[in-house]
């Protein structure tokens, strides 16, 4: 799924400090944008494995979860809100498509890696790639209450969001294209160090 996906689904997870404790709501927004965010940091080292953590993020999520019910407080509240969010993308990302860089010809049986089981857990695909039309359909389901609910600059940032993974989604297919072109047009010591799946690998 697009990071922008990622990112609003975790603001959505911090609706329900908006209604039990408004006033922690703003740290929990933002550390459900940040919690969603964060595993995509490891786009080009190791990608859906080095921070993706589809077990250890929902058990962490948990205790975190329990200290933020026993002493709450905006540190306890953002820790349990961003674990929750991390734990999120790694799940979702089982959801949809495979680890390549054309997810719609389905040819990768990575989604994401389980440091649990020691093993990649295959895409389900049903959100067929990142970027797809239904990847923004996800986008707009956890957009629309935020946006609602929320005030202040989260709306902004709600529709920032929205907006880009529209353009996003328009262009997805054609950046595959310009990936690989640009990737041919660096020089040779650089690209062992250029994920396999931006080299032309499917």
């Amino acid at each position: 799924m697009m990071a922008t996906t990622h990112a609003l689904w975790g603001m959505a997870l911090a609706l329900p400090v908006l209604v039990v404790a408004p006033e922690l709501a703003p740290t929990a927004f933002a550390a459900g944008l940040i919690g969603g965010l964060v595993p995509d940091l490891d786009l080009y080292a190791g990608h859906r494995k080095t921070f993706h953590y589809p077990v250890y993020a929902a058990v962490a999520t948990a205790l975190g979860l329990a200290l933020a019910l026993l002493t709450p407080s905006p540190a306890t509240v953002a820790l349990a809100v961003a674990l929750a969010a991390a734990a999120l993308h790694a799940a979702a990302d089982a959801a949809g498509g495979g680890l390549e860089l054309r997810p719609w010809q389905g040819g990768s049986e990575r989604a994401v890696y389980s440091h649990y089981h020691r093993r990649w857990i295959r895409p389900r695909r049903w959100v067929r790639y990142d970027g797809s039309p239904e990847d923004l359909g996800l986008a707009g389901i956890a957009a629309v209450p935020v946006f609602l609910a929320a005030d202040g600059p989260v709306p902004v940032v709600v529709l920032t969001l929205l907006s880009v993974s529209a353009v996003y989604v328009l262009f997805r297919k054609h950046f595959a294209g310009l990936a690989e072109y640009l990737v041919s047009l660096l020089p040779a010591p650089v690209l062992p160090y250029v994920p396999e799946r931006y080299r032309g690998a499917q």
